[in-house]
């Protein structure tokens, strides 16, 4: 029977499981398949993003992104498409779930209990699921593995196996899989990605212009120069973290919200008090659209 039996996330640079499946299995295929399992976990980095190793009746797929790897043993039979369509669905509830931070500060296997319901759910629900119901994300992860076709293994081949763990030579790939889907940018989120960009002009030619001026006469001015250009990046950042997903959002949008404020209190003197509160009532609209802006909602038709 064609099915996912077995799947995990590991921690790309160590291999390092964080979160498995509660299935128990005692057939000696699978066992195996799990050793190799192990064994291909520990040397993921030197791999695509995307990977088949294939065998006469389980085949291990993997899917990296980042921190993490989502891994499956699944039957031969089991299309490689809904396998990597599981693969990213998982892979987008553990991101979603846990930060980067916590990601690398686990020290012991299997740090992440909690999710292995998680995993076993949506594993579950593709087991049981037909065709018809992936359909629209089945179309678009085959897509994708036409142009970033996964890397093909041997799940036979223990020489090679063996000679990866043991620090063989492996090319190395880089590979962009988009994995994070962020909710559509609003029409009040493109006004505040617009304001930011002029208030980052701002600050950078107003910057430019003090420089030139404190390095030639007054050198005490450079307190001030700084304080131009610290909101012209904070301004650059928020945009970046409006428009892409990152981990600690919430952190580094305070940290930049904080810079921009405490930065134009500074100037004072250089800049009027509407001046300065525009500048700052720009960073709280775009630290509110960031914050407000969160992962896109899984479509039912691959999620669970």
């Amino acid at each position: 029977m064609s099915m996912i039996i077995f799947a995990c996330v590991v921690r790309v640079r160590d291999g390092l499981p964080l979160s498995a499946s509660t299935d128990f299995h005692f057939n000696q295929d699978f066992l195996e398949c799990r050793k190799r399992l192990k064994t291909l976990s520990s040397v993921l980095a030197q791999y695509p993003s995307r990977g088949t190793a294939k065998g006469r009746d389980l085949s291990i797929h993997f899917l990296s992104s980042g921190d993490i790897a989502c891994m499956a043993i699944c039957s031969s039979s089991y299309s490689a498409i809904m396998a990597f369509c599981f693969l990213e669905e998982l892979q987008w509830k553990f991101a979603a779930s846990y930060d980067t931070a916590s990601i690398n500060l686990a020290s012991r296997p299997y740090a992440f209990l909690e999710f292995d319901n998680v995993i076993q759910k949506v594993k579950c629900h593709f087991n049981c699921a037909s065709g018809s119901q992936m359909k629209a994300n089945w179309e678009k992860i085959q897509e994708e593995l036409k142009f970033w076709p996964p890397v093909q293994l041997k799940l036979e081949d223990t020489e090679l196996m063996n000679g990866l763990t043991n620090g063989g030579p492996a090319e190395a790939h880089v590979e962009v899989v988009p994995t994070y889907r962020m909710q559509r940018v609003t029409p009040l989120g493109i006004l505040s990605l617009v304001l930011n960009i002029m208030c980052g002009a701002l600050n950078l030619i107003r910057g430019v212009h003090l420089a030139e001026y404190s390095f030639q006469e007054d050198h005490e001015g450079l307190g001030n120069v700084i304080a131009f250009f610290l909101p012209f990046l904070a301004c650059v950042f928020q945009c970046y973290l409006y428009l892409c997903y990152s981990s600690a959002r919430k952190m580094k949008t305070f940290v930049l919200f904080f810079s921009v404020c405490l930065c134009n209190i500074y100037l004072y003197g250089l800049r009027n008090l509407w001046q300065i509160a525009f500048h700052i009532g720009v960073a709280s609209l775009a630290s509110y659209q960031i914050l407000t802006r969160q992962l896109m909602e899984k479509q039912p038709d691959c999620g669970v």
